[in-house]
């Protein structure tokens, strides 16, 4: 099976999304060595364009076709523009050796609607042309987990999910009545609902979420869309996400982060249907994000709450994670952690954790308690304004202008999720220069993941701590 890459959404890495190369297949980045495609002569560079006669224009015609221990393959070469034809052979459970740079290769399908709440639309001006594609490709949602309103979606699309069973689906729902779903989606809102029964019907199984809008499709709305999914059990989960708002638009100033009474009261609205949900199925299914527990001021459900984080990562369940995983290394690993607090000691060191703001009194129940010692930084998002928080948006200007100018006797860490698959800030900071403006301020640096237990890892790595 081919590997692809996963790239992040504000990246400059989906070639297909400008449309500014000919559609020749999918794009060949890697061959394994002594593997079958190795031996067919195939080679980074070359595109391969139709796999058992169909054209490869998706990794789920690779992932369908390519499933046989044979298979024939079209491969074009654009160094001398030939297209050529292979027949691929390999032993029960090898893999092809090929891997692919994309996950589409006949260009990503883009949104049709008119989202009131689309973040998209709400950059700033001087924001990179990159940062304002708005993917809605069906593929996308059964290949990397992407949100998609199904409107844009062709009978053919449709029939081509059901007969490949192309399940789960990630599927942003918002609402149900139609008249508020055109008032928040546009006119093509009815178009979703449609083939959303389609697919549930076929027994397609759907993770939907809904974006809740004060004032829009909160209160008797969101009871109407959580009776619709409760009357589904096809729903799996359904993950309620407040919105956010940057300060470059003028419809939104406000949301639940900064009304508690208006969160709990969320709280309590969903609280029944988890309960009925979970008599009926053995599952909680309507899951709130983390933000409502921020700002309602209320502990997080526990683990078994998120039945396995379907919707981890759209912000649902990391604090519980991330507290559980804290709580667990400082019960059963402490001596770990002693050593990375001896070790910045050595080196006259003390660690600084970078945070958005929504974070940084969870990651300081790690960072700094004992024997860590460390100190959470929070950032503030200047460049996005509004209510943006979470710590994957965090920008580089801001982050060069809030860490203080001497650095001397700090580890600073900066989050991974902070950099795309280009190393780039979303307002186009190169790691490598963060790194050296701030290095130059006296500070150690290590970009590292954010979750506790690959957080201490990378710092012994980095530290030179052995196991």
């Amino acid at each position: 099976m081919a590997e692809f890459g996963t790239f992040a959404d504000y990246g400059a890495t989906n070639r297909a999304a400008w449309g500014s190369v000919p559609f020749h297949g999918g794009p060949v980045t890697a061959v394994r060595p002594e593997s079958p495609a190795d031996d067919a002569g195939i080679e980074p560079g070359m595109f391969v364009a139709s796999v058992n006669g169909q054209p490869l224009t998706d990794m789920i015609v690779w992932l369908w076709e390519a499933d046989e221990d044979e298979v024939e393959l079209e491969v074009f070469d654009p160094r001398d523009q030939t297209l050529a034809s292979t027949v691929l052979e390999r032993y029960p459970g090898e893999d092809w050796g090929l891997t692919f740079g994309d996950a589409v290769f006949d260009g990503m399908r883009t949104c049709v609607n008119a989202c009131v709440f689309c973040f998209m639309t709400m950059l700033p001006k001087e924001s990179r042309k990159t940062l304002s594609i708005r993917d809605d490709d069906y593929r996308l949602s059964f290949l990397q987990g992407n949100f998609v309103t199904l409107t844009n979606m062709s009978d053919e699309d449709v029939v081509n999910v059901i007969q490949k069973n192309l399940s789960p689906m990630n599927v942003s729902v918002h609402a149900i009545s139609p008249d508020v779903r055109r008032r928040l989606i546009g006119r093509n809102a009815a178009r979703g609902i449609e083939v959303l029964e389609r697919l549930m019907d076929a027994g397609i199984e759907i993770h939907a979420q809904v974006v809740l809008c004060p004032g829009l499709n909160d209160g008797e709305e969101l009871a109407r869309t959580l009776a619709y999914c409760e009357e589904h059990p096809q729903v799996t989960s359904l993950g309620i996400v407040p919105l956010g708002f940057t300060k470059h638009q003028k419809r939104f100033s406000t949301s639940y982060s900064d009304d508690p009474a208006s969160a709990r009261a969320v709280i309590e609205q969903v609280r029944p249907y988890q309960d009925r949900a979970f008599e009926r199925f053995g599952r909680h299914t309507f899951q709130m994000s983390d933000e409502f527990y921020l700002a309602a001021h209320v502990d997080p459900p526990e683990a078994d709450f998120y039945d396995g984080y379907p919707q981890f990562y759209d912000g649902i369940g990391m604090i519980r994670a991330y507290l559980d995983e804290a709580e667990a290394l400082l019960a059963g690993e402490r001596e770990r952690l002693d050593a990375v607090h001896r070790a910045l000691a050595d080196e006259g060191r003390r660690l600084l954790v970078v945070s958005g703001a929504a974070a940084q009194g969870t990651v300081a129940r790690l960072v700094e308690a004992p024997p860590l010692l460390g100190e959470v930084r929070a950032i503030e998002n200047r460049y996005f304004g509004g209510n943006v928080d979470v710590t994957g948006l965090i920008c580089g200007g801001d982050l060069l202008d809030q860490l203080p100018g001497a650095l001397s006797g700090h580890m600073v860490i900066l989050p991974d999720v902070m950099f795309n698959a280009d190393r780039l800030t979303l307002d186009g900071y190169h790691q490598d220069a963060l790194l050296r403006e701030l290095e130059g301020r006296g500070a150690s640096m290590l970009v590292a993941p954010t979750m506790p237990g690959d957080l201490l890892d990378s710092l012994e790595r980095t530290l030179g701590i052995e196991r």
